[in-house]
């Protein structure tokens, strides 16, 4: 049965830069990357050596300690380099691609004659298994867990996150046979969640075979965290799948025609981007070429992903696997007068929750920030601030405390098994202790994971 949920807490921080609705298609990238970071906890057995040829679908590396869990080449190409750093830790793996990007010829997967194993085992030799991730823990799910339910957010709500009706409005018959797909991987409820504001009928809304439920509030409404919390809890000894509604798509043209497909439609926004647009590029693609003669000025930060959980790159970086989006903006390392622009300045460009400048008074302006603390890490003060816009039913300040001090007691009883820390972002955007509370949250759970998974 299907439900609405209606937020009360949460943030909505108003950027300038959001993408307009036009789609263009990207070059060949230079170089396509894999960043074993992005897929948290795994330690990469590769499988390919330097200047050896792959093709879109062969197998470049595996999981060490899940050997089944494989990661795929989503290019032609070559392996140009493997780049290690201390103690010979692979920190990534680059393939340079060719000008011919012509899949492998395949025919279509016959999904109604496969059983649930069968359409699991498929997808894990594909390469297409780190798509689904899991909760608890927030890493790529353990093909050997059962799941009690699957998530898939139809939206993103975060800052200039890109609109997914917009993104998969063609693909709608990839998606649902994604959706098929993926309901075969439980005996639990596939959960879509939809923006309870968006009345039109969208490819989400006539899904099928999938328990479509309605979400409204301000960010982190789109947070599948925020959703599962809302709709089906976790309990510890549970796990709940999810995946991004992109990926259901790509996994739904792997069945439609037997192909491995990694292209990915990403919304580049920001203050510093003169023309903000919706691309289509490759998943790991190398990101000059979509950002050339597209910035506006020099001192600017690129980040692939949202502006609250994405991670620096630099102009020739890459795309990270699980990021539909990259974002720049400017970069915060510039004096500021205290009277003018400073902690004594009338604040009418700045943004704050807290009702601190006078900006609250202009509705729904659209704000030009950079990335600039404006002040360091000081001691963990209470404030309140931290529950204004964190919708879950768990106290969020004790939770952290909890996290950075190892009390996993404590963690256990306030809730850790339930998030992630993207579901933290905005305690950290409005601690005025300036506390790093995503990176305490990811030590907090890899502490659990050691002790008690």
């Amino acid at each position: 049965m299907s439900k609405t949920v209606k937020l009360r807490k949460g943030l909505n921080i108003r950027l300038v830069g959001g993408a307009s609705k036009v789609k263009t298609d990207a070059n060949v990238p230079k170089t396509i990357s894999f960043r074993p970071d992005d897929f948290h906890g795994m330690i990469p057995k590769v499988l390919v050596q330097e200047g050896e040829r792959v093709k879109i679908g062969d197998i470049i590396f595996q999981d060490k300690y899940s050997d089944t869990i494989k990661y795929a080449s989503p290019v032609n190409g070559t392996l140009k380099s493997i780049v290690r750093g201390a103690k010979r830790k692979i920190m990534e793996i680059i393939i340079s691609c060719d000008q011919d990007q012509a899949p492998v010829e395949a025919s279509a997967i016959d999904l109604a004659s496969l059983s649930n194993e069968e359409v699991k085992t498929k997808m894990l030799a594909a390469g297409l298994w780190p798509f689904v991730r899991q909760r608890p823990l927030d890493v790529v799910a353990d093909p050997s867990n059962a799941p009690k339910a699957i998530f898939i957010s139809a939206f993103d709500s975060s800052p200039l996150g890109p609109d997914f009706d917009f993104v998969l409005k063609e693909k709608g018959k990839e998606f649902q046979m994604g959706l098929d797909a993926i309901s075969k991987l439980t005996e639990g409820t596939v959960h879509l969640t939809v923006n309870g504001t968006i009345t039109e009928n969208t490819i989400f809304s006539e899904a099928k075979g999938v328990q479509v439920n309605s979400i409204t509030g301000k960010h982190p409404a789109g947070n599948v965290g925020t959703q599962i919390h809302h709709i089906d809890p976790i309990n510890k000894g549970e796990f709940v799948w999810t995946i991004n509604a992109q990926d259901v798509a790509l996994i739904g043209h792997y069945f439609l025609t037997g192909q491995y497909c990694a292209k990915k439609t990403i919304a580049l926004t920001g203050s510093e981007v003169k023309n903000p647009q919706y691309i289509e590029t490759i998943s790991g693609a190398n990101v000059s070429e979509i950002l050339n003669g597209l910035i506006a000025s020099d001192n600017v930060r690129v980040i692939s992903g949202n502006v609250l959980t994405g991670t620096k790159i630099d102009k020739d970086g890459h795309l990270g696997f699980y990021h539909n989006q990259i974002t720049i903006i400017p970069e915060g390392d510039q004096l500021k007068f205290f009277l003018t622009k400073g902690w004594l300045g009338p604040g009418f460009d700045k943004f704050s929750n807290s009702r601190l400048f006078p900006t609250f008074l202009l509705g729904k302006k659209e704000f030009t920030l950079d990335t600039n603390l404006n002040g360091e890490e000081r001691a963990f003060v209470v404030t309140g601030e931290l529950e204004k816009v964190f919708p879950f039913d768990i106290l969020p300040m004790q939770l952290v405390k909890a996290a950075i001090t190892n009390d996993i007691d404590g963690m256990e009883n306030l809730g850790i098994y339930e998030v992630a820390p993207e579901d933290f972002a905005l305690c950290e955007y409005v601690c005025t202790s300036k506390i790093d509370i995503q990176d305490k949250i990811r030590q907090g759970l890899d502490l659990i994971a050691e002790e008690c998974m």
